[in-house]
């Protein structure tokens, strides 16, 4: 049976799925049902869903272009061949398995362990459901070659996926991620995939779960992370604190490391504490999206809490509520908590002398200039890196093996931060902690974070971002996505408002172009289809397509002196681009 290249017809391709033997009758009755809708026959199938730099994420469904357990499979034979090829030391170290709480997780992770066992690697399997960020402390604790999370993060209820790990504990990244992806390709057909019987593999103990053990040990190494005890000590009958996991798996190891430190007033919403798949109570489990917090709000105004705090359902992001000066709930963006848990980790360091001289914060290009201003600030380094979290745990890698820095923090816009190195990605569940004895921090000074964030504005400049996106669906969406990039590549904007473009940082082609100067540069970052621009001003955008949604991404920010300044800055500023790009569109 063909797994498809592409370039079939997508009707051939429906046709052979559905008459084919290999899949299950639930396949094909949902085949069945959308027989006289050539729009969703074409959707589902006019290409393979593909396995990215990442992993896989798609809507779940029957077809080449969905999630479900036969692209599943397809794709672990792809990673299972490619771990043989190291050698057979890299098959016996075996694979760690982690999920969240989305529809078919559990289903598709112990498919993905038992193609693994199929061909010789063991598996360990979370028990339950567990952060994305555990996993990947998981399979360096367990000496594991490799990592897996079933996991969509953020996306609607719809949507599943699939993230793939190195023995690092970091996603996968250059080369191997192509090579990884080259192998994923290479198997054209369903009847290269192997596969065997979970109490077949559980006998020869290629199966193996894993469990509370890999808890205690992850709670343990967040608690090494605290800076201040003693104010956590003052504060903690103080501090009031909302949390809501919305629906996913943050639910317990947030509650028990609050709950380990000492925090009193923990209050979960009730209706988002369980798991669910259907996520019923938001549209979009999004801790970015402010409609997330509703039910949050009710219950901190109940209980007059200080804080209110989101994870998403795999954990990995981490959104903030505060109260300000009139007592209403104020929203902080990823780069607002970024710069403030960046901001107290250097004063406490330098405050209590473990700050090290060769210290280095990390960030993405679309992250804020805040942080550079605070870097600066302390004298210590900042290194920026593509988008994606994976490069910021590439980057820890190659501290620590060069010796070159010590890495102190890393942060991205999206709601993303990873305080410690026990894991290689962003996690919520640290983040959450060391948000709480930041609030409890300032509490002890009589300030609210957002008395805090001020300060900091203060301090080092006001700086504003905001990000919009522009979804494009199928074949169409992709061409349209491609003719915005091309002609902004080809025919860069000369000004923004009157102000001038100064610099183009085409990540494709690896060149940054200086127009006052009339010189180019290297990026020195590796290749990836982004393209930057920074104006006179010091403001920026940068665009670039998603890489697990049909949607373009637009990120914006200024710099000015006070919050007016910059919202009005930033508003005028994102709306001429958009216009711009609108008139590409068109």
């Amino acid at each position: 049976m063909n797994g498809g290249n592409g370039l079939e017809d997508y009707l051939s391709r429906y046709d052979a799925w559905l008459t084919s033997d290999y899949f299950d009758g639930a396949t094909i009755e949902e085949l069945k049902s959308i027989k006289d809708d050539k729009k969703e026959i074409e959707d589902r199938f006019y290409k393979d869903l593909e396995f990215g730099t990442g992993g896989m994420r798609g809507v779940i469904g029957a077809g080449t272009n969905r999630i479900n357990k036969y692209t599943i499979r397809k794709a672990t034979q792809g990673l299972a061949n490619y771990i043989n090829k190291q050698g057979k030391d890299a098959a016996l170290k075996g694979v760690a398995i982690a999920y969240d709480s989305r529809r078919l997780s559990p289903e598709l992770a112990d498919e993905s362990a038992l193609v693994l066992n199929a061909n010789g690697i063991k598996a360990y399997v979370f028990e339950s459901l567990r952060p994305t960020p555990e996993l990947s402390f998981a399979l360096r604790e367990l000496g594991c070659i490799s990592g897996i999370v079933l996991t969509a993060s953020h996306n609607p209820p719809e949507y599943n996926g699939y993230k793939v790990y190195w023995e690092d504990g970091a996603q996968i990244t250059a080369p191997k991620d192509l090579e990884i992806i080259n192998e994923v390709k290479n198997v054209t057909s369903f009847d290269k995939v192997k596969s065997m019987e979970l109490q077949e593999a559980k006998d020869k103990a290629l199966y193996v779960t894993i469990g509370k053990q890999i808890d205690d040990l992850y709670i343990e190494q967040l608690k090494k992370q605290i800076i201040n005890h003693d104010v956590i000590k003052q504060e903690a009958d103080n501090v009031r604190i909302v949390y809501t996991p919305l629906h996913g798996t943050g639910n317990i190891p947030v509650r028990r490391v609050l709950q380990e430190i000492g925090f009193k007033h923990v209050y979960v919403v009730p209706e988002q504490e369980l798991p669910d798949s259907n996520f019923p109570t938001v549209s979009y489990p999004n801790p970015e999206d402010i409609k997330a917090y509703e039910l949050a709000i009710e219950l901190g105004k109940k209980e007059k809490a200080n804080i209110l705090l989101a994870t998403d359902p795999d954990a990995d992001r981490l959104g903030a509520l505060v109260k300000d000066n009139n007592g209403e709930y104020t929203r902080l963006t990823g780069n607002m908590i970024g710069a403030l848990l960046l901001d107290y980790i250097l004063t406490q360091k330098i405050e209590n002398g473990t700050l090290p001289p060769n210290g280095a914060v990390i960030e993405t290009i679309v992250t804020t200039d805040m942080a550079k201003a605070i870097a600066r600030y302390y004298g210590v380094t900042l290194v920026e890196v593509l988008t994606g979290f994976k490069y910021i745990g590439e980057k820890i890698k190659e501290f620590e093996e060069s010796g070159s820095y010590t890495y102190l923090f890393g942060f991205e816009e999206s709601y993303g931060y990873l305080i410690g190195t026990h894991s290689r990605d962003k996690d919520a569940v640290v983040s959450t902690m060391s948000v709480c004895e930041l609030t409890a921090y300032y509490q002890s000074k009589g300030m609210t974070l957002k008395d805090a964030l001020d300060a900091l504005y203060e301090k080092y400049g006001y700086y504003l971002e905001n990000q919009q996106s522009i979804t494009l669906k199928g074949v169409e969406g992709v061409e349209k996505i491609g003719h915005i990039l091309s002609t902004l590549r080809s025919d860069p904007p000369k000004q923004i408002l009157g102000v001038p473009v100064i610099e183009m940082r085409d990540y494709l082609s690896g060149e940054v172009r200086n127009f006052v100067h009339n010189t180019t540069e290297s990026t020195e970052l590796p290749k990836s289809d982004v393209l930057y621009y920074h104006m006179e001003d010091g403001s920026w955008f940068c665009v670039r397509p998603s890489g697990t949604e049909p949607k373009i991404k637009f990120y914006f920010g200024v710099k000015g002196t006070s919050s007016d300044e910059v919202e009005n800055k930033l508003e005028a500023f994102s709306t001429e681009v958009m216009n711009r790009v609108n008139t590409i569109i068109q």
